[in-house]
């Protein structure tokens, strides 16, 4: 099957779009900020190069890569967010793009969700890219509202980010998420259909 790229903004609603999604169209998902979690959590070379790059500061109290800290760091720092990408992005690459060859040659689906997809210059790698896209104000308030984040913080993570409108012209699919969860998941089981005519 073709692979299809799901991605948007930070709090455009990628995660809750690929749920909905699910229900109407089964697949195997690819989750790129799980797989960097993961890669933080528990990869010991991923360790050692975020210690050499930022120091042992922003590990925590177990050892760990400590995403907050390093958050604060790499958002206040355009030179510190190239090192964090150039040590997390072709390891996470790697991965999606070895599913990605697997599922290609299987009767079934493979979504790979992927925040920094043109940011990474990886779209022509799918057939398919739906975008996940709000307005900029409710961008901000889920931001402010859901993730507890300061207006400072908000402005460096959205600046650091391709603009929502370049993601939406880019796009093969547009999801507009910025009304209801049901008319997200209606909008869900329209890609859904669509996808199963176009692929059988």
């Amino acid at each position: 099957m073709p692979v299809l790229a799901i991605t948007g903004g930070i709090a455009t609603g990628k995660s809750s779009f690929v749920t909905a999604l699910l229900a109407g169209l089964p697949a195997t998902v690819f989750d790129a900020d799980q797989t960097a979690h993961e890669l933080l959590a528990g990869d010991s070379i991923v360790r050692d190069a975020v210690v050499s790059a930022f120091g042992p500061e922003v590990l925590d109290e177990s050892g760990r890569p400590d995403r907050s800290r390093l958050r604060d760091r790499v958002f206040t720092d355009p030179a510190a967010r190239k090192q964090i990408e150039a040590i997390l992005h072709p390891l996470i690459r790697d991965r999606w793009v070895a599913d990605a060859e697997k599922f290609r040659h299987r009767p079934e689906w493979l979504f790979v969700d992927i925040p920094l997809l043109y940011e990474t210059g990886a779209q022509d790698l799918f057939e398919r890219v739906a975008v996940v896209a709000c307005s900029p104000q409710t961008q901000v308030t889920r931001m402010r509202d859901l993730r507890k984040m300061d207006d400072a913080l908000i402005k460096k993570i959205i600046g650091a980010q391709l603009d929502l409108g370049s993601k939406v012209r880019l796009a093969h699919h547009v999801i507009w998420n910025d009304s209801t969860r049901e008319a997200l998941e209606r909008q869900a089981l329209l890609l859904a259909g669509f996808l199963r005519t176009l692929y059988g």
